[in-house]
């Protein structure tokens, strides 16, 4: 089966806020901020990535970068909030677009490092670790970011 991975509009957020819900990714009722409203100014936030996979044009899954500026790093950090892939499918492969692609914009809003809270029961802890991400501190991964080569004058 083959996987598109793209960023979101506006018009996704209904179906991946209720991947979200259906996996438990989202906050009951009782949060201080709408999840699904965050959700939408997310998708219109230069300093957030949310990312969608999909197989024949059904979505399967998706995945949240927000940025914090960070002077210990020199650049921006990011924080990789929200992994969820639908069951049925094949998770692992979905999972790792999404990373691929968290890791992409990551780099190309400037950051030094992306983070992830994770336990060693996470899904897809493999295919996290497989991308670099290895334990700075209790429960967080981090992955250092290459930066780029700017291009001789």
């Amino acid at each position: 089966m083959e996987y598109l991975v793209r960023q979101a509009r506006i018009t996704d957020v209904d179906r991946f806020y209720a991947l979200c819900a259906e996996k438990g990714a989202v906050p009951d009722g009782d949060s201080p901020m709408d999840a699904i409203g965050l959700l939408r100014q997310l998708v219109y936030l230069p300093n957030a990535s949310v990312v969608l996979v999909e197989a024949n044009r059904q979505l399967i899954g998706g995945a949240v970068l927000g940025l914090r500026p960070s002077v210990r790093t020199g650049g921006f950090v990011g924080t990789i909030d929200v992994l969820v892939v639908a069951d049925g499918y094949d998770g692992e492969k979905a999972a790792d677009l999404l990373i691929e692609e968290m890791l992409l914009s990551a780099r190309r809003k400037g950051c030094t490092a992306v983070e992830v809270m994770l336990l060693p029961d996470t899904d897809y802890f493999p295919s996290w670790q497989a991308h670099g991400f290895a334990r700075s501190a209790s429960n967080t991964y981090r992955a250092s970011i290459a930066a780029r080569t700017r291009p001789g004058r």
